[in-house]
């Protein structure tokens, strides 16, 4: 069966997904929900759709400000407790009668992480690839000079000329990233093209930075600052949602020490970590990521 476009109109916000419909319908009645992060789309999840739909009903948004979904203008928009509510929404419109498996990578995971937190009934299970929860991240940004030397370039993308730095010399900066940065992964030509038909979207490349505009841990840009401490409140963010993390360690946009005392607060969590994956985990091993997910969901 096809994967079908759908869209969902929430407070007036359209979002765009696919829904790739369970093949053996007796199987499962489950929904996997995942969600995307920077600077993807929808198609990301292309390898963990073809494998789960046959036992799972999946459905993959492009996430506000992305692709096919709508971007609104205004900040305020992307801060955190406006995504919350949105995907609340989204989640409690595509799945009204049962809680959901939801699985995010980097900031479909930085929006996972509250979204489990402050709506727990939604869920069923929590799966992060690679997206720092927000109590950790802040510890580390506050005390991690390494850390802030890791999101640094943070200050390129929430530049006023930040959306033409990413535009620039044909979205050099995110086919590096995505097309070069990754260990052993080659995409076809075809994969390369969507991801340009994704970027080029009318709005999409700023819709995309106000994720990073609307941070609340964004660090401090003066290089003075990197090395020593500042101030931020580390939030409370509590899970009690049964949550599998996985993670690539040669990432480069996270200190390994992220992970540290998650236990705090997520206290039934299991970490897996792989030590020859970058942050593109998803991508480099889709086939033990998706074996991973299985047995998790299986449990």
């Amino acid at each position: 069966m096809p994967i079908s476009h759908h869209y969902a109109d929430i407070n007036g916000v359209s979002l765009h997904y696919i829904e790739a419909a369970c093949h053996n319908p007796q199987d499962s009645t489950q929904t996997l929900i995942f969600l995307h992060g920077f600077p993807e789309y929808w198609g990301t999840w292309q390898a963990q759709i073809d494998y789960f739909r046959a036992h799972y009903r999946v459905i993959v948004p492009d996430l506000m400000g992305y692709n096919l979904s709508d971007k609104p203008q205004a900040q305020e928009a992307y801060s955190v407790p406006n995504l919350i509510a949105l995907y609340a929404q989204f989640v409690a419109k595509i799945s009204p009668d049962a809680p959901v498996n939801l699985i995010a990578h980097d900031w479909g995971g930085a929006i996972a992480w509250p979204l489990a937190a402050f709506h727990p009934q939604l869920f069923n299970k929590l799966v992060i690839l690679n997206a720092a929860h927000p109590s950790t991240f802040t510890r580390e940004m506050a005390t991690n000079p390494k850390q802030r030397q890791k999101s640094a370039y943070i200050h390129q993308l929430v530049a006023e000329n930040g959306v033409e730095f990413v535009q620039q010399n044909d979205f050099a900066m995110l086919r590096d990233m995505l097309f070069s940065g990754m260990h052993n992964t080659q995409f076809s030509e075809r994969q390369k093209a969507e991801y340009m038909r994704a970027w080029k979207q009318p709005g999409a490349v700023n819709g995309m930075l106000q994720y990073y505009r609307a941070m609340p841990q964004l660090p401090p840009e003066a290089q003075a600052h990197i090395t020593t401490e500042y101030a931020l409140k580390i939030p409370n963010i509590r899970i009690a949602t049964p949550t599998l993390v996985l993670w690539g360690e040669q990432d480069e946009a996270f200190v390994t020490s992220i992970l540290d005392g998650i236990e705090q607060y997520v206290p039934d969590c299991r970490i897996q970590r792989f030590s020859d994956a970058t942050h593109w985990l998803h991508h480099e091993k889709p086939h033990e990521v998706n074996a991973s997910i299985a047995q998790f969901l299986a449990e």
